[in-house]
């Protein structure tokens, strides 16, 4: 019995092309744990960490349109909010899914869950990650002109960014251990939520969103995970993505990999830290995997039939 870290991307959320309500993400989240069920229906343990891009972007922008009426929420809470309320639509469809294979019962948890991050870590100098709804060009201007920094985000538009620290600790992780065993626990959700340890030792929220796939990453390698699988919208990773020549890849090694990135055939905030997640794991843990494919592949992805396995 293999032990699974998933990490969801944003397709397995919403649909980019439908509506950015509550009850639309609740119908693809529904379709998502379909996919995911049919994992656990070959006898694997798994956890599930979520980005959270256009919900804390969404989030984000409706306390600062309201600020006038109620106070606007830090950007931390807003992730924290953001977790809580996808956690909960993953576990809408987690249990009928279950019971769909007549493991209905599987407890299902979310875990708000805390990320330590360095102070002075170089992405709080640099912002790359995107959050919230894309623009256009014309609108991206108009947003930078009241402060915000604004990026292309793989060809789809102009989308605000953020600082996005590395992780240093998962504060929770003991728990998320305790449950493994007998719970599937959506768990360093949105990336987690970031913070810092003060000189006393408390813990600080900071206004930055950490990347989800370096989240699965330390949580794959603190909960003794034997596979990182990386979910996204294509069955495999590209080199010369979207040109002429593009070329799939069935298998990639650290070397290999790491030689791609510094060519820079992936693309920042895209498929660069699904890459660079998948690299780390396979570094740390030698004979272990990690795997990149689509949501609808996952399965087949796991006989080898396709998507992208990095490996030492």
């Amino acid at each position: 019995m293999e032990k699974i870290v998933i990490a969801l991307g944003g397709n397995a959320l919403q649909d980019a092309k439908g509506p950015a309500t509550a009850d639309a993400q609740l119908e693809v989240v529904k379709k998502t744990c379909g996919y995911i069920a049919e994992i656990v229906k070959r006898g694997h343990e798994i956890a599930i960490v979520h980005g959270n891009g256009p919900q804390v972007g969404r989030i984000l922008l409706a306390s600062e349109t309201a600020r006038e009426t109620t106070p606007a929420m830090p950007f931390d809470v807003c992730g924290a909010m953001s977790q809580g309320y996808i956690g909960y639509h993953i576990q809408q469809g987690m249990k009928p899914a279950l019971a769909g294979i007549g493991r209905g019962d599987i407890p299902v948890v979310t875990l708000v869950t805390q990320m330590v991050v360095d102070k002075d870590d170089p992405g709080f100098k640099n912002p790359t990650k995107p959050i919230g709804p894309f623009y256009s060009a014309e609108e991206a201007k108009e947003m930078e002109a009241k402060g915000y920094a604004m990026k292309e985000d793989a060809g789809r538009g102009f989308r605000r960014v953020v600082a996005s620290p590395i992780p240093t600790e998962i504060y929770e992780i003991d728990s998320v251990n305790r449950l493994w065993d007998s719970t599937i626990v959506i768990t360093c959700g949105g990336g987690g939520i970031p913070v810092i340890k003060k000189d006393n030792g408390e813990l600080e929220g900071v206004a930055a969103v950490i990347d989800k796939d370096f989240a699965a990453e330390l949580l794959a390698e603190k909960t003794g995970a034997d596979i990182l699988m990386i979910l996204t919208e294509v069955d495999r990773v590209a080199i010369n993505f979207n040109k002429p020549d593009q070329k799939d890849l069935a298998e990639m090694t650290v070397a290999e990999a790491e030689k791609y990135c510094e060519e820079g055939h992936f693309a920042p905030g895209s498929m660069l830290p699904k890459v660079q997640a998948a690299i780390k794991f396979a570094r740390a843990n030698p004979g272990k995997k990690a795997i990149i494919t689509s949501l609808y592949s996952a399965v087949d992805a796991l006989d080898g039939k396709t998507g992208t396995v990095i490996k030492l």
